[in-house]
Formats: C-alpha cells, sequence, structure tokens
C-alpha cells in the first residue's frame, strides 16, 4: 500500500479507490496493471485503425465495442481508411480508482504519439497527415468484476 500512496499523491479519492480494489482483488499489482494497460491501449489503438473488430471484441466492454464498431462500419460505408502508425506511449499513469459494487474501475491518462491519417476511395487525405507526429491524450477506464475467474481488464469507458 506505500506504493499507492505514491501513485495517489494527494489525491484522497484515488488512494481510497486503489485501496478498494486492493482489499477485494489483494493480487492487483499497480505496475503490472499500467504495463498491461499500455500493450492494451496500443492493441485497442491500432485495431481500431484497421478496423479490426475481431481483434477488439476482447478488449472491449460490449458498449465500448458497439461505439467502435458503428464507427468502423460508417467509415467502411463511405469508402475510407485509416492509415496510422503508432510511435509510443510517452506517458501512462492512473487518474482514477474506484470499486462499484462487484467491479473494479481504473482510470488511467495516456500521452501517446501516432502518425495518423484518414483515407477516402481514391486514397486523397480527409482528416490528419500522414507525415506530421501528434501528440494524443487519451483517458480511459478499465473494468474489471473483482469475482472475475479472468484475469483481463476490459475497456469500459473512453474520454479525450
Amino acid at each position: 500500500t506505500v506504493h499507492f500512496e505514491e501513485i495517489a499523491g494527494k489525491d484522497k479519492d484515488l488512494l481510497r479507490g486503489l485501496k478498494a480494489i486492493n482489499s477485494r482483488t489483494p493480487s492487483f499489482d499497480v505496475d503490472q496493471f499500467v504495463d498491461g494497460a499500455k500493450i492494451a491501449y496500443e492493441m485497442i489503438v491500432t485495431g481500431f485503425a484497421d478496423g479490426d473488430k475481431r481483434a477488439l471484441k476482447g478488449l472491449l466492454s460490449r458498449e465500448v465495442f458497439e461505439n467502435f464498431e458503428t464507427v468502423i462500419d460508417d467509415r467502411m460505408a463511405r469508402g475510407e481508411k485509416v492509415q496510422s502508425s503508432f510511435v509510443g506511449i510517452e506517458k501512462a499513469g492512473i487518474v482514477g480508482a474506484e470499486l462499484l459494487k462487484d467491479e473494479a474501475q481504473v482510470t488511467l491518462e495516456f500521452v501517446s504519439q501516432m502518425i495518423s491519417a484518414t483515407l477516402d476511395d481514391k486514397d486523397e487525405i480527409v482528416e490528419g497527415d500522414l507525415q506530421e507526429v501528434a501528440e494524443v491524450t487519451d483517458v480511459w477506464t478499465f473494468a474489471r468484476p473483482v469475482k472475475s475467474r479472468d484475469p483481463n481488464w476490459k475497456l469500459g469507458a473512453t474520454d479525450a
């Protein structure tokens, strides 16, 4: 729990949330969680850009999956595609944590760098830039039922 105080700093709600999650899931390891979240973040961002619904399904809650699927289907219906290169994650930090009934929720802020552009059916850029590295900040909440045997967390909410 000393580590929790280090992460939370002066944020008492964050500290309370981390301790609550830990009380119901004693195996909760913050460093492992953040490492796993970084991997999931890259997989989700890449899967979304590629329109790979199969890759996304196991990483997202049903609600988030349905939202992503709608955007992917609309993009495909317009004949558009995304070309992107994931450069890397500059920063990933826990900014929120809470236990809601039997579900642990941990919110992270990611600052990443990527090159991304949306192209139309004639390969003309309609949005973005294929040369410029853009800094992107995302706030994502991962959730997991505390009683679940599945150790994996799913993306439950996104906020840019």
